[in-house]
């Protein structure tokens, strides 16, 4: 065999109802001493954040907080948490929360011993490279949300507010050392957030299982991804306290953080451009595009999606699958055009070409099964804009 790959798995995974109280073994088991726990701000003050608050203090653990961070996290937000925890002399870091909230604590993290510049470190060529491995602080990470997968990750997605541009910044050393996947932690999020992150978490396993390139481990762990995100999504937002159900979608959440090493596509690569420019939540505005471009790169990956559909108990066609896409998104309330998702903003011919070049140049468009080009991807995005699936 010619082919030659390059493979990595995810970190050690503590996963169960219950298994935050291991929280203060966890940080022994990283080296951690003095944590600065980060989270987004819509999450520092909530019930939930306050027990883990209290799992620590129990534990003789003085452990600070910082909440500066935005849904969708800038660079000031990463530069705020690095000053606090310079001055509380933290030497490790709790990534806690959704996606926001766990990007930006492995930043944080990982620049807090780096005298470059944060953009230096764009996931590019081998940029990571230029990075000191000794100034990056150990992360226990512990997600609230089934969606993401930052958790087990070893990279950032950071807005740079000067361009309105998501970055991926990446090193190895990134992914945290221990992770607890507790499903009784994402019980409380509002229907909006369970319906969006658990979108992403699809959309991840989506995309990866339909990048082009030899990654049969990934394929096999997104497709079985695939199955256990579009059964159990709709039953936790029917019901929200089915621990059960909400285990089995923070495993596909971590199970499409891990897939997509093989790569990602147009779904984000059009998706990142909206959440830049109008502030829309990643996971949802995922779920938007999906079908859109999924008839757009249907040519390359028809014969991959009639065996997802025959794995999932579908008529093994093509059209099998988006159906139960679109019958999906229709059941749990997501909006079918981007004009609806951006609720009423205009988006003019100005900013329609911006958002082509923005997609075009994303990290993720080059693991579309189409060649990505910008007529590619405005085609895509008037077809969604308009709700046009033909």
């Amino acid at each position: 065999m010619t082919i030659k790959a390059n493979w990595n798995y995810p970190t050690t995974v503590r996963f169960g109802a219950g298994r935050i109280a291991e929280l203060p073994d966890a940080l022994k088991a990283a080296g951690i001493s003095k944590p600065l726990l980060v989270t987004d701000a819509g999450l520092a003050n909530l019930p939930v954040t306050q027990r883990v608050l209290g799992i620590l203090r129990d534990a003789g653990y003085e452990a600070a907080i910082f909440s500066d961070v935005k849904p969708n996290p800038v660079a000031s937000n990463v530069e705020a948490g690095i000053a606090v925890l310079r001055k509380g002399a933290h030497d490790g870091v709790i990534a806690f929360g959704g996606g926001s909230g766990l990007d930006t604590a492995k930043v944080i993290a990982f620049m807090a011993g780096q005298t470059r510049p944060m953009w230096d470190f764009e996931d590019i060529g081998d940029w990571w490279t230029r990075a000191d491995p000794n100034g990056i602080l150990p992360i226990v990470a512990v997600p609230t949300t089934a969606g993401t997968g930052s958790e087990v990750g070893r990279a950032g997605v950071i807005t740079d507010e000067t361009t309105h541009t998501k970055k991926v910044i990446f090193h190895p050393l990134m992914m945290p050392k221990v992770v607890i996947a507790d499903p009784e932690l994402t019980v409380g999020m509002p229907r909006f957030i369970t319906v969006g992150t658990g979108f992403d978490a699809l959309a991840h396993c989506i995309e990866a299982y339909c990048a082009p390139g030899y990654h049969p481990m990934a394929d096999g762990i997104a497709v079985e991804g695939i199955r256990l995100a579009m059964e159990n999504l709709p039953k936790v937002a029917a019901k929200p306290d089915d621990i059960e159900a909400r285990g089995h979608m923070m495993s596909a959440a971590a199970m499409g953080a891990t897939a997509f090493q093989k790569g990602l596509g147009g779904i984000h690569a059009l998706s990142h451009p909206i959440g830049a420019l109008y502030d829309t939540h990643h996971g949802m505005t995922n779920a938007v595009f999906m079908p859109y471009v999924l008839v757009a790169n249907r040519p390359a990956i028809e014969d991959r999606i009639k065996r997802l559909a025959a794995y999932l108990g579908l008529e093994p066609t093509f059209e099998a699958f988006l159906k139960a896409i679109l019958d999906l998104r229709k059941e749990l309330d997501v909006p079918h055009t981007v004009k609806e998702l951006v609720q009423g903003e205009s988006i003019d011919a100005a900013q329609r070409d911006r958002i082509g070049e923005m997609a075009i140049v994303d990290p993720t468009a080059g693991g579309n099964p189409v060649k990505f080009t910008k007529e590619f991807a405005l085609e895509t995005f008037d077809r969604a804009m308009e709700g046009r699936l033909d």
